[in-house]
């Protein structure tokens, strides 16, 4: 049988545009203390203005809009419930202008094909300094099926990359630059992002020097953090060492979670 988690990694989910303010919104509802279906009704209310008619079917773009916002911020899945948490608890403290990193983790661990886009991207743009969307969906394709589906949906999450800032497009129909690449040196951020890259992996594992550098978060520029002092900041990450430069990064199951407490350390 397989288990919910494993069943996101073959998801793809990302069926439209996911604008950046609107993760921000829903972020900013929950942490006012709003329940789940007054952070609906208001996303509606505000949402909707985006969309070109007031007459949007059930299940229409508004509608599987708001659910693909609730699912990030507000009903995550359970194991990703604490992420979810610290997640908010990031937003609350952090300055504005690093909101976009905490958005960008979330979206990756909830739905694992937007770390896929971007690290296809983020490959494409280390090796020739742009990013073609036909190449990106070649490979998505390659790895989730030859379906017309995968390359609509890379669409949608490469629209969401261009609205975020990451991406720039050029004058070449489809094809993109790198946008903004913020550097991140808070090490409890640095460590969250760790995590939920780490939750965007099926085997939920990796190289430190890996996760630091990964190309499915091409947009920001991690300061060197040693696993051990990732480890020490969070209760839900673990340590295995492979040799001196090769620590090797991973989630510790719940069940050795549970005598660590807390969440991250101060």
């Amino acid at each position: 049988m397989i288990s919910p988690a494993n069943r996101r990694y073959g998801q793809i989910g990302l069926d439209r545009l996911v604008r950046l303010k609107w993760l921000e919104r829903t972020a900013y509802l929950v942490m006012a203390g709003n329940e789940a279906p007054a952070v609906k009704a208001a996303l509606q209310g505000e949402v909707q203005g985006s969309f070109r008619s007031d007459n949007t079917k059930i299940r229409g773009s508004l509608d599987k809009t708001i659910t693909i916002l609730m699912k990030i911020w507000v009903r995550p899945p359970y194991e990703l419930h604490s992420l979810q948490g610290d997640g908010l608890k990031l937003l609350s403290s952090l300055p504005r202008e690093d909101h976009i990193a905490v958005h960008w983790g979330i979206a990756m661990a909830v739905y694992p094909f937007w770390g896929a886009v971007a690290a296809h991207v983020g490959r494409l743009l280390r090796l020739q300094g742009t990013a073609a969307a036909g190449q990106v969906q070649r490979r998505l394709r390659e790895q989730y099926g030859e379906r017309e589906t995968v390359s609509r949906r890379v669409r949608y999450v490469l629209r969401s990359f261009v609205d975020w800032g990451v991406l720039d497009e050029t004058s070449d129909k489809g094809v993109y630059n790198q946008g903004v690449a913020l550097s991140i040196q808070d090490p409890k951020l640095i460590t969250w992002l760790i995590e939920a890259s780490l939750h965007a992996r099926m085997n939920g594992s990796a190289a430190i020097k890996d996760l630091l550098d990964s190309p499915s978060i091409f947009p920001f520029r991690l300061a060197h953090v040693s696993a051990e002092h990732l480890v020490s900041l969070s209760p839900r990450l673990d340590l295995l060492r492979h040799g001196l430069d090769d620590d090797l990064v991973m989630l510790r199951e719940e069940s050795q979670i549970a005598g660590k407490g807390g969440v991250f350390s101060p």
